[in-house]
């Protein structure tokens, strides 16, 4: 079966959940029935412990074994995840590769994703080499903004990435849409933050927005998602909706 769609869970700002949203969508997307794979591209490997797996001595994108020898299936069926490497000569092959405009790393990528429905790569928080090396073997791009102060700053570096990888590749890369996360209706940051970004982006902002919710932050403490560790939580049910947008976007 032939991978339906890889999402690129990307944003060059750190702290905007961007490795808590790709772990509890990519979990409510295996918990809807749909095979699912998370790849780990963060040297930080939050994505990995947080499914209670050890990082990988070698990322298995830079090493001579298939990648269906590296992915483990986690506690949740139907969803697996190619662990990450917090090795830094890893990033530094990774990152040679890409700069040499080396096809190596995406071509092993698409032959090892042949029998997932959806995939979703968790990104370094940075525009470099990575995150350009997963925007191009992707055919989505989802990104997280935090509903605080500076959230639309420095988005213009991303969004020239975005950009880049759509010319060289027309037609591959769509933006699947944004996420508004940490969002908290009782202040009034909150609520000004979410109109600018909606005036500014329309209707490519999710209808879904993520609360700060402590369920969330706790989750990966217990290497659990928050739909498993607080199912009736504000944050559950959040991630659970966005599901369904991000579903209803084929």
């Amino acid at each position: 079966m032939r991978v339906g769609r890889i999402l690129c869970v990307a944003n060059q700002k750190g702290g905007v959940g961007k490795t808590t949203t790709a772990s509890n969508l990519a979990a409510g997307l295996a918990k809807g029935g749909l095979r699912t794979l998370l790849v780990d591209l963060d040297p930080q490997c939050n994505a990995t412990t947080g499914c209670g797996v050890m990082p990988a001595m070698t990322h298995p994108l830079v090493s001579e074994a298939p990648l269906c020898e590296s992915i483990i299936q986690t506690t949740i069926p139907g969803l697996s995840i190619l662990p990450g490497s917090r090795s830094v000569r890893d990033v530094e092959r990774i990152a040679a590769q890409a700069r040499t405009g080396s096809m190596v790393l995406e071509s092993h990528l698409a032959r090892g994703l042949n029998a997932w429905d959806y995939c979703l790569i968790d990104c370094p928080p940075s525009v470099g080499e990575l995150t350009r090396t997963a925007l191009a073997g992707s055919t989505e791009v989802l990104m997280p903004i935090q509903c605080e102060y500076f959230a639309l700053e420095g988005l213009t570096q991303m969004i020239e990435a975005i950009r880049d990888v759509m010319d060289q590749r027309p037609g591959r890369l769509r933006f699947s849409g944004i996420v508004l996360t940490m969002h908290d209706a009782s202040l009034e940051l909150t609520a000004e933050v979410e109109a600018e970004v909606r005036d500014f982006f329309g209707e490519i902002v999710f209808e879904t927005v993520i609360p700060r919710d402590v369920a969330v932050s706790e989750a990966p403490s217990h290497a659990l998602s928050v739909l498993d560790y607080a199912p009736r939580s504000r944050g559950a049910r959040a991630y659970t909706e966005l599901c369904m947008e991000v579903r209803d976007c084929e």
